[in-house]
């Protein structure tokens, strides 16, 4: 399809026909800076390229406040934000490319269908509160935040154009006597003193927002936009028609002095206390719940003691392949065929040993009616599982129910622990420690033991670090204690460990991030096996064959800079650039072989061998799980419930599952679930509180 183009004399009627790599298809909407178009890369990735305006391409001063646009745009893009792709702020006319986003702005949303329910409305709030939080910890201010630049996307609103925002550290400031933003969603600072503009001015732009998709007008309405300056410093802003439920925190936004506005992570906790919700599911159409299985009827509520029951799970069928519109999917960088097993071939080491399943039938099953997204993990040939207040037994060849106890509210988060042949569990605010038989669920010892700042489970112990900072080695077992002591140069250790793997690793990076310390512990003994100091800030994510694999994350912001692999044997150190940094990056090796996943949706292969990136999928959700890699496809699941696979040779969609998510869900998964890879199986979790497996050999059937 040819881009659209305008008639008439204007000296952008004839729009070209590509910017950069990317074929112009329509024109999605025009603003004072640009043009914004539909547009498609090479491999046929729908992105939104806003190309500026003819008149502006040769002034100085407007390019350099482009680049900044750039540049925050970049340093923000992620979860709650319409990730970068690609930009050019030296062309002859300045373009930027961004992730395509399908969904209504919320102008047009309250256009079209009128102001939003309270539910709705409290989603949106909670959703833009993340977002700020979010863009406030890039170290970048909006100050544009209105209707007309939040898209309502299926999973929840995104905050676009960053075209006035300004990062703390900018050297570009605002002239003296210029006013910059949108009156009507502007703060009082912004009209009394704009060069001292900062987060809290996004906050209040936030109630403004909250008022127009309350009511449908704003808190300070006019014609004039001299009047309304004026209301927005003096006057008190008219809440008529925001609901009592959420009335009070607009209020708190709209405060006129800056410290007296809640930031977002305030918000975020006053909206949990107000509502105990969120919501994946706020803005998904509703023609799209007829798409989702039917949900097998609910299991009762557990007693105190295990009950044995034998409900199997529903089977699934084959499944056609993808449906169209469900994820946009490009592939950067080259696209490389290897073979993926670890050296001498062997199984990876995050997959369980490999059973038969020619005749494997997918099932799902929900076992718990309440308590969000289960969460997982595979042993004594059992799927354990947990949600808060309960911990269950599934069978792994049908998801029949094979018992279940009630463990109370205080239960540690993750998946149930398997060590020692029994399966750990922490109740009553860190305080008690149980162990349950794995095939009946009853106790087998429990303890009451200090408080204590982290328990991690190695080998056959659990080692628990007390408030001062003194590590207890417990027998898993028997819990008897073993010993107890000081980790040498770690004065609050939070230990790390990984399947196949008897050691345990602890890390402390420098105050100022140019360094850290990594030691290994025998968890047995609580002695220390080797010790490293190595350059930068690390964080450790698996370990292959004795070497250790870490991201190099910036000490400030966290996002993960580079791969790591530490050989301790030998003492050598092989690092790898990732060719863009990654937000809230998770890991997985195979062999020489890395995947990571960051916020934003990206999906990276790197090869610590050839010391390159290979290849980059973004797979346009907002977020996924640490991934899992087996033999041809890496797995990761999704807030909405859906589990994808990426063929890890090519960097491609491979296949995804239906998204699983209650008719009327209100929470949204705090750490997502990584999938289970067990032989030829795969077992993941969802919102909606099911559990299912699919064929781990055919993505496309699922």
């Amino acid at each position: 399809m040819a881009p659209q183009r305008d008639a008439g004399a204007d000296p952008e009627a004839e729009l070209p026909e590509y910017v950069g790599h990317y074929r112009l298809e329509s024109c999605l909407g025009s603003g004072g800076m640009g043009v914004v178009h539909l547009a498609r890369s090479t491999s046929g990735m729908k992105l939104a390229v806003k190309v500026v305006h003819a008149r502006f391409a040769d002034d100085p001063d407007f390019r350099g406040r482009f680049r900044q646009e750039v540049a925050a745009a970049r340093r923000v893009s992620g979860a709650f934000t319409a990730p970068v792709v690609d930009a050019d702020p030296e062309a002859g006319r300045p373009w930027m490319a961004t992730l395509y986003i399908p969904g209504p702005t919320l102008s047009e949303e309250v256009k079209r269908n009128g102001p939003m329910a309270t539910a709705q409305l409290r989603r949106l709030m909670a959703g833009l509160a993340e977002a700020l939080r979010d863009i406030h910890r890039a170290g970048v201010v909006h100050r544009d935040l209105k209707p007309s630049n939040v898209l309502l996307a299926d999973d929840g609103p995104k905050v676009i154009d960053f075209g006035i925002s300004r990062p703390s550290d900018s050297e570009l400031r605002t002239e003296t006597g210029k006013l910059i933003g949108t009156p009507p969603f502007m703060a009082p600072e912004q009209f009394r003193r704009p060069r001292d503009v900062g987060p809290a001015a996004d906050v209040f732009a936030l109630g403004s927002v909250m008022v127009h998709a309350a009511t449908g007008r704003g808190p300070f309405d006019s014609d004039s936009p001299y009047v309304v300056a004026y209301q927005v410093v003096h006057d008190e802003p008219d809440l008529a028609g925001v609901p009592d439920e959420i009335a009070p925190l607009v209020r708190r936004c709209l405060a006129k002095e800056p410290e007296d506005r809640p930031t977002p992570d305030e918000l975020m906790r006053e909206l949990r206390s107000v509502a105990a919700s969120y919501d994946t599911q706020t803005f998904i159409p509703a023609q799209g719940a007829g798409d989702v299985p039917e949900r097998q009827p609910a299991v009762e509520e557990p007693a105190r003691e295990a009950e044995p029951e034998r409900k199997p799970g529903r089977r699934l069928g084959r499944r056609a392949a993808l449906g169209a519109g469900l994820l946009g999917v490009a592939v950067v960088g080259a696209l490389v065929s290897l073979p993926l097993t670890g050296p001498g071939g062997g199984a990876p080491p995050h997959s369980a040993p490999r059973t038969t399943s020619a005749a494997f039938t997918g099932w799902e099953t929900t076992p718990a009616t309440s308590g969000g997204t289960p969460q997982c993990s595979y042993g004594a040939e059992r799927l354990l599982c947990a949600v808060p207040g309960r911990v269950f037994a599934l069978d792994p060849s049908d998801g029949h129910l094979l018992w279940r106890r009630a463990v109370g509210a205080g239960v540690r988060s993750g998946p149930p622990v398997l060590t020692g042949g029994l399966v750990q569990s922490a109740i009553g605010q860190g305080r008690h420690v149980e162990a349950l038989d794995p095939r009946s669920g009853k106790v087998k010892w429990q303890r009451d033991v200090p408080a204590y700042s982290g328990m991690e489970s190695a080998g056959g112990m659990l080692l628990i670090t007390g408030t001062d900072g003194t590590v207890t080695g417990v027998d898993s077992a028997s819990g008897d204690p073993r010993w107890s002591h000081r980790i040498p140069g770690h004065a609050m250790p939070y230990f790390v460990t990984f399947s196949g793997d008897p050691l345990a690793y602890v890390t402390s990076t420098s105050d100022d991030g140019s360094g850290t310390r990594v030691t290994a512990v025998d968890p047995e003994t609580g002695d220390v096996r080797w010790d490293a100091r190595l350059d930068g800030a690390l964080r450790p994510f698996d370990t292959v064959d004795g070497s250790l694999f870490l991201l190099s994350v910036d000490a400030v912001r966290g996002d993960a800079r580079a791969v790591v692999r530490y050989t301790p044997g030998s003492g050598a150190t092989r690092r790898v650039r990732l060719a863009v940094p990654l937000q809230q990056a998770h890991g997985t090796a195979r062999g020489d072989l890395v995947f990571l996943t960051g916020t934003g949706g990206s999906l990276v292969a790197v090869d610590l061998a050839a010391r390159k990136q290979l290849w980059n999928l973004e797979t346009g959700v907002v977020r996924s799980s640490t991934p899992v890699a087996g033999e041809r496809y890496v797995y990761v699941t999704t807030p909405d419930g859906r589990l994808l696979a990426a063929d890890a040779r090519r960097g491609t969609l491979a296949g995804q599952t239906p998204p699983r998510l209650r008719t009327q869900s209100d929470r949204v998964p705090g750490a997502l679930p990584e999938p289970l890879l067990v032989g030829d199986r795969i077992y993941a979790t969802a919102p909606d509180g099911s559990v299912f497996a699919v064929d781990a050999r055919d993505p496309a059937g699922w």
